[in-house]
């Protein structure tokens, strides 16, 4: 069987599974993995965070249950529907679809999206089937450039020649073909002002590499393009990130996973990327200091929370540069490096730290 007629039977036996148990006078209940911290360990063997076997069972007969219980087969029929007629939807028409007021009451299956929204996620877990391939997209962003030739429906795209915009990142990259790949490696940057400087430079042209941006966090569609580029093509991932500590924390989620995604962790975790920059030594080197920002309170929570993580704790170099930044009580930028010329960062910065392996793991 392909992955859609896999899909369409685990959700087929997930509804046999409830009218088998209604059949027999059961009290119609199903399993759903716990995605809560409690449950989210660290494989040291994987590099990954991962999920743990926790679960809970909700019944349809239970008050405390049944809103959650009813919410997710909702959407199991929802994409069991868009699956057979080949449809996808937004996370927001997933929301209005299911809002509707249940036969004979003033109850709304759905009231906000945060609830259709965990239904998915349940659902994800329930049939092992990502959200993207159970038909429902979240909003793109991202832009690529490099060199390469993707296929995506049928078209061919070559990532060279797409103006000053770059491929935009969908949602979903399962059925994403690579046709042919020249590239040595892969830049990723959390902004897109920074991409931008790097194509209007040709970065990805004169380094022979793919440029790839978000804007803050990269999203699912992002992670999981990424995390494809490196497994199947072996193409090293170097990531580009303010010196802060948002920036380390966009970083760590690419390569260990993250706590609400620990269940997909082999789909998009990275533990082969590398952290490219921007680092105290940089600062110092290029004498940015005079272009720190200082921090604010909710920096050094963060600072704080980083310091403490599993595989950040016993990690020297990592642990000195977070000692620096706490002495400093500040923060740098990307941009802070345009102070040494426009394109500084493109004919100096970046050849000489990759040339140079000047890497963070």
């Amino acid at each position: 069987m392909n992955q859609k007629e896999v899909i369409l039977k685990n959700l087929e036996n997930l509804g046999r599974k409830i009218l088998d148990q209604i059949e027999k006078k059961e009290n119609p209940s199903i399993e759903v993995p716990i995605r809560a911290l409690s449950n989210v360990k660290f494989d040291l063997k994987s590099k990954k965070l991962m999920l743990g076997e926790s679960k809970a069972k909700r019944y349809f007969l239970n008050i405390g249950h049944v809103r959650k219980f009813v919410q997710t087969f909702g959407i199991a029929a929802l994409s069991k529907e868009l699956i057979e007629i080949g449809k996808t939807v937004s996370l927001r028409e997933a929301f209005y679809i299911l809002k509707r007021t249940l036969p004979n009451s003033k109850i709304n299956l759905v009231d906000e999206q945060e609830e259709s929204n965990e239904a998915i996620e349940d659902l994800e877990l329930i049939v092992n089937a990502l959200r993207e391939q159970l038909h429902f997209n979240a909003n793109k962003l991202g832009s690529v450039a490099g060199n390469m030739v993707i296929e995506d429906r049928g078209d061919l795209i070559d990532l060279t020649k797409l103006g000053s915009g770059g491929w935009s990142v969908p949602s979903n990259v399962e059925n994403i073909t690579f046709k042919k790949v020249k590239a040595k490696f892969v830049i990723y940057l959390e902004k897109a002002a920074e991409w931008e400087r790097l194509h209007e430079d040709r970065v990805w042209e004169k380094l022979n590499c793919i440029i790839i941006s978000s804007q803050g966090q990269a999203t699912r569609g992002i992670r999981r393009f990424l995390q494809r580029i490196n497994s199947e093509l072996g193409l090293p991932i170097y990531a580009l990130v303010d010196f802060d500590p948002w920036g380390i924390y966009i970083y760590s989620v690419l390569k260990y996973g993250s706590i609400g995604l620990a269940h997909i962790s082999e789909r998009l975790a990275i533990p082969e990327i590398k952290f490219l920059g921007l680092t105290a030594d940089d600062i110092e080197k290029y004498d940015l200091k005079k272009h720190l920002i200082k921090f604010k309170e909710v920096d050094f929570s963060r600072l704080n929370q980083i310091t403490n993580y599993e595989w950040f704790k016993n990690n020297k170099e990592w642990q000195r540069q977070f000692k620096i930044m706490k002495e400093w009580q500040a923060k740098a930028e990307l941009e802070a490096l345009s102070s040494r010329g426009i394109t500084f960062i493109s004919d100096k910065y970046l050849p000489e730290k990759i040339k140079n392996q000047d890497f963070l793991d």
